[in-house]
């Protein structure tokens, strides 16, 4: 059944022959593709079998706090996803505008290496924003402000965030100030996996300033 339901949500994004892809992303995809910095990125896996992690992302252990395993739900209400669901939310809202995949590490971290068609808010610019701060980037993500002052979340776009992993907590830093000036629950989906799960699978990475 799984299978069949993937087929055509990723239909759209997979062409071309595939008959050479060793690792696919699933059974039936064996690439995607997405759009970064207005250049067309092919998401597929690493295809070297042998291939191992040997960044700072193979790490198992590190101090807690601050980096302690984190909660699976951040909010009742925020939905959590995975991989396949970041490479649809790609598809179906990235591309269209109406969705932002969004990287809540900090911008050091965003420009040495991130994920395809994602854009950097740092963490803390939401978690120590004060009213006019977060109302400036609402409005930069859809929301509108009525004559008489009032926000209209109505057209804002869906986000999909993420931070370094399951032991970061930078992620729930940027929830809880989008929450604390009422953004929708509906509109936030929590990639807890974040980009070590990312990169665990292989999976294109971007880099958007070279450390030389």
């Amino acid at each position: 059944m799984k299978k069949l339901l993937l087929l055509p949500l990723f239909a759209s994004l997979v062409w071309g022959d595939s008959t050479h892809v060793v690792v696919k992303i699933t059974n039936d995809i064996p690439y995607a593709y997405t759009t970064d910095s207005g250049k067309k990125v092919k998401i597929e896996r690493i295809q070297d079998t042998s291939n191992r992690l040997t960044d700072d992302y193979t790490k198992t252990s590190r101090p807690c706090p601050p980096f302690c395993v984190q909660p699976t739900k951040i909010h009742p209400n925020i939905k959590n996803i995975a991989e396949l669901e970041i490479i649809q939310f790609m598809q179906d809202k990235v591309s269209n505008n109406t969705g932002v995949l969004i990287d809540a590490r900090l911008k050091s971290w965003f420009e040495l290496e991130t994920i395809p068609s994602a854009i950097n808010i740092p963490f803390p610019v939401m978690q120590n924003a004060n009213k006019e701060k977060a109302e400036m980037i609402f409005k930069i993500l859809g929301m509108k402000v009525e004559k008489d002052g009032t926000w209209n979340f109505d057209k804002v776009k869906e986000l999909a965030v993420f931070c370094n992993g399951v032991w970061c907590e930078q992620s729930a830093h940027f929830m809880t100030g989008m929450l604390k000036y009422n953004y929708p629950t509906e509109k936030l989906n929590y990639y807890r996996s974040g980009f070590q799960g990312w990169k665990l699978l292989g999976l294109t990475t971007i880099v958007h300033k070279e450390i030389k």
